[in-house]
């Protein structure tokens, strides 16, 4: 990742992670670090219930699974939503239903608005 997307990373100090005692998962706790320190607006992850939104809440931060957070932003703003399903198209030479095809299997609910769309 510090090659491929070196914006991506946020440094923080390891006892400040050990400190978030309210994320049940110490594993997880410095994904919690990172989403504080790089000024998250949430967290996205198949493991919700290692998040606690009460625990979050005194962060501002909010937790959401792929889907529901895919399903968000497309409500947001669809057409913005579409041009980056075709980039990443266009990025692997494939098409936009080619990805949505391997998509579908991860965020269902979020293809599903997509098709609908269309």
């Amino acid at each position: 990742m510090k090659e491929a997307f070196p914006e991506a990373l946020v440094h923080f100090e390891e006892p400040f992670s050990s400190s978030l005692e309210g994320i049940p998962d110490a594993k997880d706790r410095h994904v919690l670090a990172a989403a504080i320190c790089g000024h998250a607006n949430a967290i996205v992850t198949q493991n919700v219930r290692h998040f606690p939104q009460d625990y979050l809440q005194q962060f501002s931060i909010l937790c959401h699974n792929a889907d529901d957070f895919l399903i968000h932003q497309f409500c947001l703003r669809p057409e913005q939503v579409l041009e980056k399903l075709d980039a990443q198209a266009s990025g692997i030479n494939k098409t936009r239903a080619d990805v949505i095809a391997k998509l579908a299997v991860v965020v269902p609910n979020f293809i599903s608005r997509v098709q609908t769309w269309e």
